[in-house]
């Protein structure tokens, strides 16, 4: 069972790799935010303005993901859509850097909310994905500090020491959208 403890253990990560991300993100000149890494892949070939807005994508789905798991355990997430925030990935280039962290900002106020009105025995209720599998809510909320790392490390234009654990072969988001945008 969570305790008061892990879940304290939990909004420290969380706070830590959220000042390691915007650390990063700072450094960039409005130049370099704009640039992709060259030989990369997936979502590494995404700019550091669509990283970030990426983030707040995922938090926001994250969070409906983690509202269903409290509402009824075991929930099935197939059916949340991914979340729409202000600033699309698409649309994340065309935006400064310093807006696009005040979004995260907005949304981390919110998670934290969250994860403060949720009482220690409901951290071990469930949600199931098809992209990562059976998880409680406790390894929903740790996976936020994991994709800030992640997208840290793609931002400064480095491999990430963390990968998700998909169930099978990670989706690759970038492509997806690109063959949507192009769809119209």
């Amino acid at each position: 069972m969570a305790t008061r403890e892990l879940v304290d253990d939990l909004k420290q990560k969380m706070a830590e790799e959220r000042a390691t991300l915007i650390a990063a993100a700072t450094s960039l000149s409005a130049e370099d935010a704009l640039r992709v890494p060259v030989d990369a892949e997936g979502e590494e070939q995404w700019t550091a303005l669509e990283q970030l807005a990426h983030l707040h994508e995922m938090e926001r789905t994250y969070d409906a993901w983690v509202r269903a798991a409290l509402a009824e355990d075991g929930a099935d997430l197939a059916g949340i859509p991914w979340q729409s925030v202000p600033i699309p990935v698409e649309r994340a280039n065309g935006h400064a850097i310093a807006e696009l962290l005040h979004n995260l900002a907005l949304e981390r106020q919110y998670t934290l909310g969250l994860i403060d009105g949720t009482r220690l025995e409901d951290f071990e209720r469930v949600g199931v994905s098809p992209i990562f599998g059976r998880l409680t809510v406790l390894q929903w909320l740790r996976s936020f500090y994991r994709h800030d790392r992640q997208h840290g490390a793609q931002i400064l234009g480095r491999k990430s020491d963390y990968q998700p654990n998909f169930q099978g072969k990670e989706p690759n988001q970038r492509q997806a959208r690109l063959a949507r945008t192009s769809r119209g």
